[in-house]
């Protein structure tokens, strides 16, 4: 499996043919997803969501399909070139995307000082798990974390103490899209601890750069 990082909480995914993008929010350059055969989107907020990006994406790819929670999939409802292509993800779901299949897992966002709202993580081929905006630790092993590690809602002794509960093989940073180049250096340090304390590699993959898993 290839993951890609685009901006922010956004990554491609490619297994065997099959191309799927998580989280193409209003942080990342909207043609991350147009060679997507599936965008998976945690939850409504912007840097996660915007319908301007799936409407075009699924203009650029008459194949693609889009899964999201129902909070999520009700604000798409109506735009043309998204129709017959929504649906809905809940904890507990399995969806087959091509040759992978996606566990879903969580209902909510972390707790924010604004109303709560649905979030849902994907867990991609058995392999890779996205968490948007939420702490959820799956009830299935995690081989690859996709680590939030900067965001109003979150401290950096949870970002340790996630990894270790989550206990997966390796990680990457996501939701760091808001930093300059100091705040990423502070990532990079909160990783540094993280990979001590785990006893696991996490890091930090500049934007638009691949690595194999």
């Amino acid at each position: 499996m290839r993951l890609t990082k685009f901006g922010h909480a956004c990554v491609r995914l490619e297994d065997a043919g099959t191309t799927v993008v998580l989280d193409p929010g209003a942080l990342t350059d909207p043609a991350a997803a147009y060679d997507a055969d599936a965008v998976l989107i945690t939850h409504g907020h912007f840097d996660h969501f915007v319908p301007e990006t799936l409407k075009a994406a699924a203009t650029a790819n008459p194949d693609l399909v889009v899964w999201a929670p129902a909070s999520v999939v009700a604000q798409l409802t109506g735009i043309d070139e998204l129709a017959g292509r929504l649906h809905p993800a809940a904890h507990g779901d399995v969806l087959r995307i091509g040759g992978l299949d996606v566990h879903v897992y969580g209902e909510w966002h972390a707790p924010t000082h604004m109303d709560p709202i649905n979030n849902v993580g994907y867990l991609v081929g058995g392999r890779v798990f996205h968490p948007g905006d939420a702490l959820t630790v799956p009830e299935d092993s995690v081989d690859t974390l996709l680590l939030p590690s900067n965001a109003p809602w979150l401290k950096s002794i949870e970002v340790v103490e996630y990894a270790q509960k989550v206990g997966a093989r390796r990680g990457f940073s996501i939701h760091d899209g808001l930093l300059n180049d100091v705040g990423l250096m502070v990532v990079d340090n909160i990783l540094g601890v993280t990979s001590e304390r785990t006893g696991q590699e996490y890091v930090r993959l500049p934007v638009g750069e691949s690595t194999d898993l």
